[in-house]
């Protein structure tokens, strides 16, 4: 009976653009991969028509960026096994980094069977990018938090980042192990003790520091490279398992903070919030009224736009949209494209999108 109902997100919900004030929107290119697509990728106008469609040979891992060159960053899953052994790793596995261009012909492609989430070129034209290790049964047993699943094979796993030059040569590397504390960062209390940290960003500053968000921990940190240590990290009294922070022109991160289990608040709700790292204050926030109709438990994004609007992705139901800083919506999407999941249900997921000016989209799209 249960196969017979269709998706009920799918069937009450519109889809398309829902809403398009031209007058205070910012007018721009938008990018993102169905999540459990095979490997498209679009680019929406502020219409919601495709301006471009990328078909490449492997589904998201989880999905992709434009370059500087107007190439298209996208991380794909690999088809080759690593011995990674929980359940979750099939949902945000990658293992394929490659550079493709506008008729979706691979230029370059990095593999790593251990890479999950994200990656990013850096400036020097080489790469970043996050994987997982195995904990130490010794460390594993200190960590605190957590729950034991009932398909626990035993083994905990942390992240490592690594950075790779132009040619594809490893030239540092980061073991969350070295740097994490057990009574400092615990797992949230109702997840599963496969993971330690589970990352799900990672962004180069300058040369010398990284910004990374650790969904698991409800950590969002920026690394001294040369050293390893936090230079400062916001925690789990601000943020409940959040994603895709970024650094601000004014030196304050954007985040998207899920809002899982919160500290300080029984229900469950997403919000945006610009937070001040050297004092921890909150500089802006937008949440729904009432708060609940703003909800993704996993995945999403944020972006800040040129005219000062919020790009955000409500990920696991396939919502994208800009609102002001008074909290005004003022564009809104919601993707088309539903696709079975890793339990065969249908979602219109989206792990991430991002903005482009029309006038950088022309000069690589339109020639």
């Amino acid at each position: 009976m249960f196969n017979e109902i269709r998706q009920t997100r799918k069937r009450i919900t519109k889809s398309g653009i829902t809403l398009n004030n031209k007058e205070k929107r910012f007018d721009c290119i938008v990018l993102f991969a169905p999540m459990f697509g095979s490997g498209e990728v679009y680019a929406i106008n502020s219409d919601g028509h495709i301006v471009h469609e990328w078909n490449l040979p492997w589904s998201p891992g989880l999905y992709g960026y434009l370059l500087p060159n107007g190439n298209l960053l996208y991380l794909g899953k690999t088809t080759k096994k690593s011995d990674v052994d929980f359940p979750f790793w099939e949902r945000f596995k990658g293992g394929i980094i490659a550079e493709i261009d506008k008729h979706s012909n691979v230029i370059s492609k990095y593999e790593d069977i251990y890479h999950h989430h994200d990656a990013r070129k850096t400036l020097s034209g080489g790469l970043i990018y996050m994987t997982v290790e195995k904990v130490k049964n010794s460390l594993a047993q200190q960590v605190k938090g957590g729950v034991i699943p009932s398909d626990y094979s035993g083994t905990m796993w942390s992240d490592v980042l690594i950075e790779l030059d132009e040619n594809y040569n490893k030239i540092w590397e980061w073991h969350s192990t070295d740097y994490l504390n057990v009574d400092r960062h615990p797992i949230t209390f109702n997840d599963p003790r496969d993971e330690w940290s589970h990352g799900n960003t990672v962004v180069p500053i300058d040369d010398d520091k990284v910004l990374v968000s650790f969904r698991n921990i409800s950590t969002v940190a920026l690394i001294d490279k040369n050293s390893g240590k936090f230079i400062w990290e916001i925690g789990p009294d601000i943020l409940a398992q959040q994603h895709d922070p970024s650094l601000l022109a004014n030196g304050n991160v954007l985040i998207y903070d899920n809002g899982v289990h919160r500290l300080d608040e029984p229900m469950p709700f997403s919000r945006i919030i610009e937070v001040n790292p050297s004092t921890k204050k909150i500089e802006w926030e937008y949440f729904d009224k009432p708060k609940f109709n703003f909800f993704s438990p996993y995945i999403s994004g944020v972006q800040k736009l040129p005219n000062n609007n919020i790009l955000v992705t409500e990920g696991n139901f396939g919502r994208i949209f800009q609102v002001d800083l008074h909290g005004e919506i003022v564009w809104e999407y919601i993707s088309p494209y539903y696709e079975p999941d890793h339990e065969g249900v249908e979602s219109n997921g989206i792990f991430r999108s991002s903005a482009y000016s029309t006038d950088f989209f022309g000069k690589h799209y339109e020639n």
